[in-house]
C-alpha cells in the first residue's frame, strides 16, 4: 500500500473520478466501501444539494470519499448577442429532431463556486479535489485546517508546479484521452493534450507530492502501468459510467460499449468548454457554428433543455456523451464488483511483470 493509499484510509490505488452530473452518492458509496476512493462530482451542485448528497454517502459508508468542485467565478457577464444566436441554433435544431422543448435563460448560469466552497467545508470530506482553476493558498490552508487533503487537477507540468506551490497535497494528472471536460487552467486546451503516459513522468520530477493519473485508464493492467511511471494511485471515470450506480443516460451507456477510438474527440459545443466525448449527430451538426457559440458555463446552461430532453427521448445521438479514448473497455458491473476485478487485474498483471 502506498503512503498516499494509507493517508487517504483506502486499500488499492484507485480513485472513481468525480464525473458531475453522472456521479450519485450510491456509486460513491459502493467504491469506498470496496476499499477504493469514491469521489462526488460536485461541480453543478447548489450548496444544499452538497450537503445532503454527502449526508446520503455517509449513511451508506464510513469509508473516506471526496468532493470535487469547480473552480468559477461567482457571477457571469455574457455576450447576449453570442447567447442569442446560440438559443436560435440550438432551438432550430431541437425543432428539426422533434424534441417538445426549447432554450430559456436560466436564474443564474451556474452555482455560486464560494458558496459551494463554504458547503463542502462544512461537509468535511476526507479529500476535496477541484478543477478548472487555482484555489488560492488562503483557501488551501483553510481545508487542510480542516484536516481536509486538497487534491489539484493538471494538464501540464506548469499547472502541476502551481498547485504544488500553492500547498495542495497531491495533484491529479489529466492525459489528453481523458474523457469529459479539461481542466486546464493556464494555457489554451490545444496547448495542453499531453499524453498520460509522457505527463505522468514529466509531473512526478517535476514536484514533490503524489500524482494521480487520470486518462484512458480503463483495466488493472493500465493502473500498474501508470504506477510504474510514477503515479501514486489512478483515476477512473468512463470505467464506472456504465455501473448501475452511475445516472449517466441509458441511451449513453448503451453507446459506451460500441465507441469507435477515431469517433472520440475533444468537443466544445456542448458546453462551451473542450471535453473529450463521442463525435455524435449533435457534434456534426453544430460543427459549422462552434466558434459562434458562448463559452462555458453559459453554452452549458444553454444546452441544458436540449439534453434532458434528449435522455428522455432515448437520443443518445443528441447527448454530451463524455467518454475517454478507450470506452469500448468498458464493462457494466456494479461500482464494488468493478473495484474487485480492476484490483485483480492490477494484481495478475504485478505478477506477470514480476
Amino acid at each position: 500500500m502506498s503512503a498516499f493509499a494509507r493517508r487517504l484510509g483506502i486499500e488499492h490505488p484507485l480513485v472513481q473520478a468525480p464525473m458531475a452530473g453522472s456521479t450519485t452518492p450510491a456509486l460513491v458509496a459502493a467504491v469506498s466501501a470496496a476499499g477504493a476512493f469514491g469521489s462526488l462530482g460536485a461541480g453543478y451542485l447548489e450548496p444544499q444539494a452538497i450537503l445532503e448528497q454527502a449526508g446520503q454517502v455517509r449513511a451508506t459508508t464510513d469509508r473516506p470519499f471526496g468532493i470535487n468542485l469547480f473552480v468559477l467565478p461567482d457571477e457571469f457577464s455574457p455576450d447576449m448577442t453570442a447567447v442569442a444566436r446560440a438559443r436560435e441554433l440550438l432551438d432550430a435544431l431541437m425543432e428539426r429532431e422533434g424534441l417538445e422543448v426549447r432554450t430559456a435563460l436560466p436564474a443564474r448560469w451556474a452555482p455560486r463556486f464560494s458558496e459551494q466552497l463554504a458547503a463542502l467545508r462544512e461537509a468535511r470530506p476526507a479529500a476535496a479535489s477541484f478543477t478548472f482553476g487555482l484555489l488560492t493558498t488562503e483557501q488551501v490552508l483553510e481545508l487542510k485546517r480542516l484536516d481536509i487533503m486538497v487534491i489539484g487537477n493538471a494538464t501540464s507540468v506548469a499547472e502541476a508546479r502551481a498547485w504544488a506551490e500553492h500547498g495542495a497535497d497531491a495533484v491529479c494528472v489529466q492525459g489528453a484521452e481523458a474523457g469529459g471536460h479539461r481542466g486546464t487552467f493556464m494555457h489554451a486546451p490545444e496547448e495542453a493534450m499531453i499524453g498520460l503516459f509522457a505527463l505522468i513522468p514529466l509531473v512526478a520530477r517535476a514536484v514533490d507530492i503524489p500524482v494521480i493519473a487520470a486518462g484512458g485508464i480503463m483495466d488493472g493492467r493500465g493502473i500498474l502501468a501508470a504506477e510504474v511511471l510514477g503515479a501514486a494511485a489512478s483515476q477512473l471515470g468512463t470505467a464506472f459510467l456504465s455501473c448501475p450506480e452511475a445516472s449517466a443516460a441509458p441511451a449513453w451507456k448503451r453507446d459506451l460499449p460500441n465507441v469507435e477510438a477515431h469517433r472520440v474527440a475533444s468537443i466544445r459545443s456542448f458546453s462551451g468548454r473542450a471535453a473529450r466525448g463521442l463525435r455524435n449527430h449533435y457534434v456534426v451538426a453544430m460543427e459549422s457554428a462552434a466558434d459562434e457559440l458562448p463559452p462555458y458555463p453559459i453554452l452549458n446552461a444553454l444546452t441544458a433543455p436540449l439534453r434532458r430532453a434528449a435522455a428522455q427521448a432515448g437520443r443518445g445521438d443528441l447527448l454530451s456523451e463524455w467518454c475517454g479514448q478507450a470506452a469500448a473497455m468498458t464493462r457494466p458491473l456494479p461500482a464494488g464488483e468493478l473495484v474487485a476485478l480492476l484490483m485483480d487485474e492490477y494484481d495478475s498483471a504485478a505478477r506477470n511483470a514480476g
